[in-house]
């Protein structure tokens, strides 16, 4: 019998180490963000049904690694409130904003207090008569949270980070490619950032360093699959692998608004105060002694050079980006200045000239005809210019429909149109063409088209994987490419490239002060 008494000392003990465990007090986190690039060059402006808002539960079907069985969902009590992410476009209305920012707030006090809040933004909103918007969210989020609240940001690389986003974030990351193929990486990094935090008991970082870079270009010369932008982004990593720092990041900046935050920044969090400030300051001085060798990641030329280049080209298909109205950086997405140039020139007048196909253009009014006409029928509708004329008014398009989809999540209606060999994809809202199905489902085959033009800047992934020869053209818009051409008014000068010949800037570390600090 004596021989049994350790061992029931034994399993009383696990036992108790596992009551224990069950009963282990999980940290409260909250999640809220907004996400939009604005462009403030473009006439058009975003109402609050652009953002398609996930509210409560529904967050979580946006992050995989928080899915139901997740490890790290199960680090956490969470408390999801609104998530907003529209495709990028015009200026957010200030009624929108208000309304959007209302929400996140009521939501977050229903369940204080919280032991941390991860905090998932693009960085590049704009709005009517409010500046540095992402600054203003995250100070009424504090005031709401309080600044003991451990807060973690996750933020795209062409967003801004002013001094006021900076001080009430704790932890701060952003993307490390472009395109953003590391974007759920990047989010679940911050995630887990937060997480450790809460769980080691470290809590807020000692250190915050910032370091305004007077950088500001187009992500279509900064992309990470080419230098120098490959090699400066490589840099990134090995930093925080430094004991004492938790995570470093490059912003590029956001080109296509006029305001002082806009410019590149880095920042780099951790308690170790030298790792911290040499990091920073490494990566600030990296960025800037490569300023001069970033150029477009594709060939540039005029949409007229452009369209002689692909119908010369035996490479199918050929992609001609229509970068100046891009929706995907800001563009209005219904500038008709490209697709009236294309429908003017003999070679597409004849159903037997090359094939191209034109993503897109929102034309409401043809995709009502069309839908009371049927496949197969000829139909006319005007479209685009509705929100941007300014280049060239709306296009009287007639032609034969061949499809019609309905349902889709942002064009809602999409009607193919042939007009002589030119296949137009006019949509009832503006939607951006990015994967081979966006194609597919409307009975269009890309790779077998002579030409492909659509309204984008550098290729994402699908579209580059498919490419057989591709130039970028410099149209006009609202995301127009030639930075010199749009008038800068109030962003902070002097400032690379519009001044080539400015002095070195100070790159030296700027602490930035705790939330809990200020």
């Amino acid at each position: 019998m004596k021989h049994l008494f350790p061992l029931l000392i034994l399993c009383l003990s696990l036992f108790s180490c596992s009551k224990k465990e069950e009963s282990k007090v999980l940290p409260r986190v909250a999640i809220a963000g907004l996400a939009i690039e604005s462009s403030t060059f473009s006439p058009a402006q975003t109402e609050a049904a652009a953002f398609k808002s996930r509210i409560g539960e529904e967050i979580f079907s946006y992050y995989p690694f928080l899915a139901v069985d997740s490890a790290d969902r199960k680090r956490a009590e969470w408390f999801p409130t609104l998530r907003g992410h529209a495709i990028p476009g015009g200026i957010v209305t200030r009624e929108a904003y208000d309304s959007l920012v209302h929400i996140t707030l009521e939501m977050l006090k229903e369940n204080l207090p919280y032991d941390g809040l991860f905090f998932d933004i693009h960085g590049a909103m704009s709005v009517v008569g409010l500046e540095d918007p992402e600054g203003d969210f995250i100070l009424k989020v504090r005031e709401v949270v309080g600044s003991e609240t451990l807060i973690s940001t996750s933020m795209d690389l062409h967003g801004n980070v002013s001094q006021r986003l900076a001080e009430h974030t704790d932890l701060i990351t952003c993307y490390r490619m472009a395109p953003h193929e590391d974007a759920l990486e990047s989010k679940q990094r911050a995630v887990e950032n937060l997480l450790e935090r809460l769980e080691n008991g470290k809590g807020k970082p000692k250190y915050k360093a910032w370091i305004p870079v007077p950088i500001l270009l187009p992500g279509e010369k900064t992309s990470t699959r080419i230098e120098p932008g490959k090699s400066l982004y490589a840099k990134v990593d090995p930093i925080t692998k430094k004991e004492g720092v938790i995570d470093a990041a490059i912003w590029i900046g956001y080109a296509w608004a006029d305001e002082p935050r806009n410019h590149a920044v880095v920042m780099v969090t951790g308690d170790d105060e030298n790792e911290v400030k040499n990091g920073a300051e490494y990566l600030a001085q990296s960025f800037w002694d490569v300023r001069n060798e970033f150029e477009f990641v594709a060939p540039v030329a005029t949409l007229e050079e452009s369209l002689e280049m692909a119908l010369s080209s035996d490479k199918k298909p050929f992609m001609i980006s229509d970068m100046g109205d891009n929706p995907t950086a800001g563009g209005a997405g219904d500038v008709t200045w490209t697709l009236n140039e294309i429908l003017k020139r003999p070679e597409f007048k004849s159903e037997s000239g090359p094939s191209l196909i034109y993503a897109s253009i929102p034309g409401p009014d043809l995709v009502e005809n069309a839908l009371e006409a049927g496949i197969g029928a000829e139909v006319e509708g005007y479209v685009g210019a509705a929100v941007d004329n300014r280049f060239a008014g709306p296009i009287l398009l007639k032609g034969k429909i061949l499809s019609i989809k309905e349902g889709d999540r942002d064009a809602e209606v999409e009607v193919v149109v042939q007009t002589g060999s030119v296949r137009v994809i006019v949509t009832k809202k503006r939607k951006p063409y990015h994967y081979e199905k966006d194609f597919t489902e409307l009975q269009l085959n890309p790779r077998e088209s002579d030409i492909v033009v659509v309204k984008i800047g550098y290729l994402v992934p699908e579209l580059y994987d498919m490419r057989g020869g591709w130039i970028m053209a410099l149209t006009p818009g609202g995301v127009d490419q030639d930075l010199e051409r749009l008038g800068y008014k109030r962003i902070n000068r002097p400032m690379f490239p519009l001044d080539r010949d400015m002095a070195d800037p100070d790159l030296s570390v700027r602490w930035i002060k705790a939330a809990d600090q200020l």
